[in-house]
Order: structure tokens, then sequence, then C-alpha cells
């Protein structure tokens, strides 16, 4: 169960190997030794996670998971709970891929679709139905400012990150009176390996902040946090400019 401040015993961390999602496990992990399923493709990325855990006490299971393979998810799903329930369950899937590319080639802008909506979405629901059997859990959503509004910039992106942002905020509020929560997250820019290369935007954040932010919203009962908090204002003021004036804009 999770605790009154926030931290759960169990954690299920949907792609493994990444920075932000394993930042916020070994948040967690640092109140309390966790027990934790990293379900990821086999790598020396996963095994470095894995000693990375357990130093710091947690039982660290792995189960074989392919993004893009969704008749595999329900088997991914059954093997994670195999264990006992699962307190908190992380969606940290996410391509970018070339933003220029996505929208001229149909193989990058189905694999967009398919990482960054298809598989949360299908995950979401089987997620669901064992959350709601156990009758306790929260799932995190790791989602993007880049779905709160659409930018010419990165469309294919951020048009798959709106879909799983949105999904995921309905099934919060379908989740409420079964004593499921879901908390959706929008960061900025995140300084990880997928944005290693690229000119850092302004209130880029890294993948600790985020941690700290998911580790908070949790403990306070948000539905929804934007890391970092300002990001809130500067997006609710993009929502409203005009297209005309919008595309004008660099971002």
């Amino acid at each position: 169960m999770i605790d009154s401040v926030g931290n759960p015993h169990s954690v299920l961390l949907l792609g493994g190997t990444s920075e932000i999602g394993l930042a916020v496990v070994e948040h967690h992990a640092r109140q309390r030794p966790l027990r934790v399923v990293l379900a990821a493709r086999p790598s020396a990325r996963l095994d470095a996670a894995v000693e990375r855990l357990s130093t710091l006490g947690c039982t660290v299971h792995c189960v074989p998971f392919e993004a893009r393979d969704p008749d595999s998810h329900a088997t991914v799903i059954g093997k994670a709970f195999a264990e006992g329930d699962i307190d908190l369950a992380v969606v940290a899937l996410g391509v970018l891929g070339d933003q220029e590319q996505a929208w001229q080639d149909v193989a990058l802008a189905r694999e967009l679709a398919e990482v960054n909506y298809v598989a949360p979405v299908i995950l979401g629901v089987l997620l669901a139905q064992r959350m709601r059997e156990q009758g306790h859990g929260a799932i995190v959503a790791l989602s993007s400012v880049a779905g709160e509004r659409v930018r010419r910039s990165n469309f294919g992106y951020g048009s798959s990150k709106a879909g799983m942002d949105g999904f995921f905020l309905g099934l919060g509020e379908a989740l409420q009176p079964h004593g499921v929560r879901v908390l959706v997250v929008r960061p900025g820019f995140v300084r990880t390996r997928m944005t290693e290369g690229m000119r850092p935007a302004p209130l880029s954040v890294t993948p600790e902040e985020v941690a700290t932010a998911v580790a908070q919203g949790l403990s306070r009962g948000k539905e929804l946090v934007w890391v970092p908090g300002p990001l809130r204002f500067v997006m609710s003021a993009l929502r409203h400019v005009p297209r005309a004036l919008f595309r004008r804009l660099p971002v």
C-alpha cells in the first residue's frame, strides 16, 4: 500500500531503462527499500539499472517488454503482478525521433504513435483492471508539455503525447471511485539521453527534479503536475494565442 506521505512498497516501471522513470523509483527507494519490477528489453542499460536499485536495498525483478508488441502486453502485466500487488506503476515510454522526418516517413510516424500513444493506452487499461481488483494503487503517466498545444516544430511527437495525456486524465476520472489514482506529469525539456545534443529550452530540468515533483504530487493527491511549476502559466498563455500569431512564434 502507499502510505500517508505517498511512499509505495512496490513499484512497476514500464520502460525500465527510462532515466526519468528510474529517478522516480530511486527517489522512493531512498525512503524505504522497495520491491521493484522493471519492464524493458534486456540490455546492458537494464543490468545497470538493476545494480543501481539493488545498492539502495531494493529487490528487483525484470520482465522482458517490447512496447511495439501490443499482443504481449497482457502477459507482461500478468508477470509484473505475479509476485503480489503493485502500489505504484510508472508509465515511462517515449521516443522523439527526427521531427521533420516524422511527418514524411510512415515507419517513423507509426513508431511514434505506437510507443507514445498506443502502448501506454493498452498498458493503462491493463493496469486499471489489476488495480481495481486489488482495490488500491497509483499510476504515474509521464506525459510532456509538448502535448498541451501541439507545435509545428514537433507535431509528430506532440500529437502522440497529447493523446496519451488525455487518455490518462480521463482514466484518472474513471478510476476515482475505485480507490485507484492517476497522476499525469507534464515535464518541459528534461536533460536526458533522449535530448542529448539539443539546445536546452528555458526552464529545463533534470530527471531528479521530475522525480521530486512526482513524489510531491503523489503525497498531495494531485492529478496533474507540471515540471517545473511555472510552465503551467507559460503553456496556459500559449494555449490562448491565436493560431495566426502562434505559428510565428519561435517555439
